[in-house]
């Protein structure tokens, strides 16, 4: 089992925080299906946005999840931790700090990966962080600004000086963004130095890559992204599998699960708000089920004209014969 901090996890399979998709539904339905962490959605650092609705919706804590962990976002130590003391005090029990994030809208602040560019700065931050709040205090971060400067090691010789509790890194640089192969050489090398637990991240989408980057890099664990997109069952099916429990299967009856989605965003967000976040997860479902491209695109542009909470479920509980096939990881 891996500790973070004195917070023992229940499996080291992670559900990585994602801005706009890892919302509290998202999170609790992982949650329920096994995942060992969920995180929330990323908060800035900013003061004035704090407390606004939107601030406030990405850091729920969703029942039974524990420890509860927090996504922080900038670029000024004395802000970082002016905010770490503020999801503290709302109780968060574990402060993650996005040094990975590739958009250009963080990025463009001198936040997220940009700061692989700075790596005083991002020790500079993690020290303020840490002597800020007293829960551990984690990271996520990549393997170097671009190709020719893989700088990861460095920086995560850096951060646990400062006083990280636990690395997760994504196998790409800033650079890369989300296109091309993620390596791990990098990965198993930061692993090889660190005391402090150390997850992967980047194309892990079945179980035979888990095993693989496992078996390479020797890290503690791992983090599930966009291999959770439309599959918040498989951080659970992945934790079951790499403890050699049986595995549970993916729902039988997709249109059933995602109408249970959709429900709960629904009640969290609002009939109109909910209806309009709702399609994109739906998509993700589509994505899913054992459906010819013509035919899911057809589904999926149904559902997008659709405007009423109710209409949107009665479609997709409609839809359930058609979406019951869907494969195991």
């Amino acid at each position: 089992m891996v500790a973070i901090g004195s917070h023992q996890l229940r499996n080291p399979v992670l559900l990585a925080p994602m801005a706009g998709i890892t919302d509290a539904p998202f999170r609790r339905l992982a949650w329920q299906l096994g995942a060992g962490y969920v995180a929330s959605e990323m908060v800035d650092d900013r003061p004035a946005h704090w407390e606004r609705q939107k601030s406030k919706r990405r850091r729920v804590k969703v029942g039974g999840d524990c420890p509860h962990v927090v996504q922080i976002a900038g670029s000024e130590p004395a802000t970082m931790a002016a905010v770490a003391r503020e999801m503290h005090a709302g109780g968060a029990q574990i402060i993650d700090i996005n040094f990975g994030c590739p958009a250009k809208k963080v990025c463009k602040k001198a936040a997220g990966s940009a700061l692989m560019r700075d790596e005083g700065l991002m020790a500079d931050i993690v020290r303020a962080v840490v002597a800020a709040v007293p829960v551990p205090v984690t990271a996520k971060m990549r393997t170097g600004w671009s190709r020719e400067h893989r700088n990861g090691l460095a920086v995560a010789l850096q951060l646990e000086d400062a006083g990280i509790a636990a690395l997760t890194v994504h196998g790409r640089t800033r650079a890369c963004r989300f296109k091309g192969q993620a390596e791990f050489d990098t990965v198993a090398g930061i692993k090889a130095r660190l005391a402090v637990p150390v997850f992967a991240n980047g194309d892990i989408v079945s179980i035979a890559d888990a095993r693989r980057v496992i078996a390479s890099t020797g890290v503690d664990g791992i983090m599930i992204g966009r291999g959770a997109l439309g599959r918040p069952w498989f951080p659970g099916q992945l934790a079951a599998a790499l403890a050699g429990r049986p595995m549970p299967a993916a729902p039988a009856f997709l249109g059933a699960f995602a109408a249970r989605h959709v429900a709960a965003i629904h009640d969290f967000y609002g009939a109109r708000a909910g209806s309009r976040i709702a399609r994109k997860h739906v998509g993700w479902y589509l994505d899913q089920a054992d459906l010819p491209q013509t035919v899911a695109r057809e589904h999926r542009a149904r559902f997008n004209a659709l405007e009423d909470a109710d209409a949107q479920l009665a479609m997709l509980l409609a839809l359930d014969p058609q979406l019951s096939r869907v494969a195991n990881a």
